[in-house]
């Protein structure tokens, strides 16, 4: 008896755990999700209205856009997360059909003992059975037989109650679970109507520029003028901090006696010291945790590399790094430990760059910095605030880049967006 009691309570116990992994399980897809759907709410407070000039319609395009996408990936969340709530409805429902079935079981075997002991229910007769036997060994078998039986039928009603337990618990499981399935469902219906509204918005913004073709190349010309224009003084700065770190590599050589590596001692890569390996090392290893290099709610309008602008002829963009909005004065922070490099000023605004071993980021559009020239920076730590247009509607742009050595990168990979 001691030990069905201990195995009852070892039951209930691994109930209780199971209806908690299914309740964990949605919890944590609730969490997530929660997270990505605040990110999705506070940047649509940067979606505002654009003017009827080209710049501010060409703005707007590519804030709605990023709106877009951020929509999008998070409906395809909802998605992933529906099937792993249908598949736990599946595995819920599987075990609440094996659960009835095992107490309907033991209800069928619990009546068949009660009908026997029905049938021979005095204690004349039950005296009669044991006593009519031939030995006392016989005997003895026959009163043990009797007290097992009775202990038995006990036993039997006892696993009823748990088994009823059990089917009480899978229930209200499946019904949570259908519950969250219910919510998921209305609220992906929600943010799919939200995306035929953004949807039109962009439409409407496309129509608008499509009159202004003309103006609109112009504009792009002279944003892909000012690109190059930045893009060149970057590769030359990069090219002057490779060739500071071969000079200091050539100069400790002579000061040690030691031969500089050869391999590294080149135009193209750092020569790192040890402390720079390893730096690049856990540069490289965080790939994919990086912070977003801005404060607060944003939002990427535009992605890296060549790409056609979806619905305007002949429109096609080079981005050597990626465009993140934010609110008005946020500030640009370094997404990993390092040393400022470089903050120097194109077209009127400020640029700096911050090395990490052989990686070095990249923060551009900054109305101010609040680091200079050999400032050691730790992951967070603030560079200076980003520029706020006032001309159209203190639109907040950081221009970001990524390289690896003279190697442009997509940084939307390494952040942990």
């Amino acid at each position: 008896m001691k030990r069905f009691l201990v195995g009852l309570s070892l039951c209930l116990c691994f109930l209780t755990t199971l209806f908690a992994q299914t309740n964990s399980v949605i919890k944590e897809l609730e969490s997530k999700r929660a997270a990505l759907q605040k990110q999705i709410r506070e940047s649509e407070s940067l979606v505002r209205s654009a003017r009827n000039d080209v710049t501010s319609q060409l703005n707007s395009l590519n804030t709605i856009t990023g709106q877009i996408t951020e929509r999008k990936r998070y409906i395809e969340y909802i998605n992933n997360d529906m099937e792993t709530i249908n598949r736990q409805l599946n595995l819920i429902e599987r075990d609440l059909v094996r659960l009835e079935e095992s107490l309907l079981d033991r209800k069928k075997k619990y009546e068949a003992s009660i009908q026997y002991l029905y049938k021979n229910r005095t204690v004349e007769e039950k005296l009669l059975f044991v006593f009519s036997a031939k030995t006392l060994t016989q005997t003895y078998r026959r009163l043990r037989y009797v007290n097992e039986y009775a202990t038995y039928q006990r036993l039997q009603g006892e696993e009823i109650l748990v088994k009823q337990e059990e089917v009480k618990k899978k229930r209200a499981e499946l019904q949570d679970t259908k519950k969250a399935k219910e919510e998921l469902l209305k609220e992906r219906e929600e943010e799919r109507k939200r995306l035929e509204t953004e949807e039109q918005v962009k439409k409407n913004l496309l129509t608008a520029l499509q009159k202004k073709q003309k103006t609109l190349q112009g504009e792009l010309d002279k944003k892909r003028r000012e690109a190059n224009k930045l893009n060149a003084r970057i590769d030359k700065l990069i090219a002057d901090e490779i060739e500071k770190s071969r000079k200091a590599a050539e100069a400790e050589a002579r000061r040690t006696g030691k031969p500089v590596d050869t391999k590294s001692a080149s135009s193209k890569a750092f020569t790192l010291s040890k402390a720079d390996r390893e730096l690049s090392g856990s540069f490289a290893n965080n790939r994919g945790k990086l912070p977003v290099p801005v404060t607060g709610a944003y939002m990427v309008v535009n992605g890296y590399g060549q790409y056609n602008v979806q619905g305007l002829r002949n429109v096609k963009l080079d981005n050597k790094g990626i465009d993140i909005q934010a609110r008005p004065g946020a500030q640009a922070r370094a997404i990993f430990d390092g040393e400022v490099t470089a903050v120097f000023e194109v077209s009127g605004l400020t640029n700096i760059l911050v090395r990490h071993g052989n990686y070095i980021s990249v923060y551009c559009n900054l109305s101010s910095a609040s680091v200079k020239k050999g400032t050691k920076v730790k992951t967070g730590d603030s560079l200076g605030t980003i520029f706020s247009d006032k001309t159209d509607n203190n639109r907040t742009i950081l221009h970001f880049q990524l390289r690896k050595e003279r190697e442009q990168l997509n940084p939307e990979p390494w952040l942990n967006k």
